[in-house]
């Protein structure tokens, strides 16, 4: 793929994963939050669908795993349900890793 052939992702604080394969969710969602949490969204939205449950269950494990990520839980109802994860970042992960 061409550098000219991507187009850059908002950092808005919601991430749509239907657009992406799921390999490449392991090193977009740490790049994703990590542009929030420099842009200083607390709060990101994941959308991965509803589905089988595979995705989900995926983006859950990488969260359980990043540091940046204070928690984690499947989104209201009126915000997605189980097709949608709300992830609460660190507000000090960036000063952390700076030592």
């Amino acid at each position: 793929m061409e550098p000219e052939d991507i187009t850059p992702l908002p950092i808005n604080g919601e991430l749509d994963l239907h657009t992406f394969r799921p390999n490449e969710i392991k090193t977009l969602i740490p790049d994703y939050l990590d542009a929030c949490m420099e842009a200083g969204i607390e709060e990101v939205r994941i959308i991965h669908g509803k589905g089988t449950g595979q995705l989900r269950e995926g983006v859950h494990r990488l969260l359980e795993r990043l540091p940046e990520v204070a928690s984690f839980q499947l989104a209201p109802e009126w915000h997605g349900g189980w097709g949608a994860t709300i992830v609460h970042l660190r507000q000090d992960a960036s000063e952390s890793s700076a030592d």
